[in-house]
């Protein structure tokens, strides 16, 4: 099968996914797509807060609200024409804050880099193999957004438990990880997209998140969406953490 129709073919199936609920089918109707390659892991967890962190246009927002829906979600999105959509997606529901930011180690203001397929933008420039990879997500132009860590958005005492850190951010998750550093202890859960191969220029691989994650008390629970190289090694993956001691 060849890319193309594979993408297809992976686009009819999450459709036939996505049908069967109510919620998620209003997403459609904003252009929204509900992240399903997540649910069994999300479903399988007791969740009371969420952090989305690159909530893009809400697609693992709206996926959360749909299994847990009396948690509270703290969503995160600096590119400006995602986030007008996530607003719009979820107007009305005040269990879903969004803040019009990217998370980092230090407040102040960032060049976020804007791919042709949005969810690939990032604080990073897009590498040669990003774009060899997953062709369409070359580099289109660029925008100031704000940054800051996480304290200056959400206080400890919003974090209830049982808590997750779910963080999309196309190569900056370690710098996300350290921005959140004071606050980690809050979260049972870690959910990190992380990469093995450099797609963004700079960016930490999963070897660095994973070494970090297990100096903060977190060890890798399990692995899942995993994309593999011709020879079978790793290119990304979506880590799941577990805090010790967490229910």
């Amino acid at each position: 099968m060849t890319g193309t129709l594979a993408r297809r073919w992976h686009q009819f199936v999450k459709l036939l996914l996505l049908l069967p609920r109510a919620g998620w089918r209003r997403g459609l109707r904003y252009g929204v797509a509900a992240s399903v390659e997540h649910r069994t892991v999300i479903a399988g967890l007791d969740l009371a807060t969420v952090v989305d962190v690159g909530a893009n246009v809400g697609q693992f927002s709206l996926l959360v609200t749909s299994l847990h829906a009396q948690a509270r979600v703290f969503a995160f999105e600096p590119l400006p024409d995602a986030a007008d959509r996530f607003a719009r997606l979820f107007a009305g529901n005040d269990r879903v804050r969004l803040h019009r930011a990217a998370l980092g180690p230090e407040p102040g203001t960032a060049i976020l880099h804007i791919s042709a397929r949005n969810d690939s933008s990032s604080l990073l420039p897009i590498a040669e193999a990003q774009q060899r990879i997953f062709p369409g997500t070359q580099e289109v132009g660029t925008v100031s957004v704000p940054v800051g860590p996480l304290a200056d958005f959400v206080s400890r005492d919003e974090l209830a438990a049982p808590a997750l850190l779910k963080i999309d951010v196309q190569g900056f998750e370690l710098e996300v990880l350290r921005g959140a550093a004071a606050l980690l202890d809050a979260f049972d859960w870690l959910y990190i997209e992380a990469s093995w191969v450099a797609l963004y220029e700079g960016q930490a691989l999963a070897e660095e998140v994973i070494a970090f994650a297990a100096d903060h008390g977190f060890t890798l629970a399990s692995t899942h969406n995993r994309s593999d190289a011709s020879d079978g090694s790793p290119i990304q993956a979506d880590l799941l953490f577990r805090r010790a001691g967490a229910c």
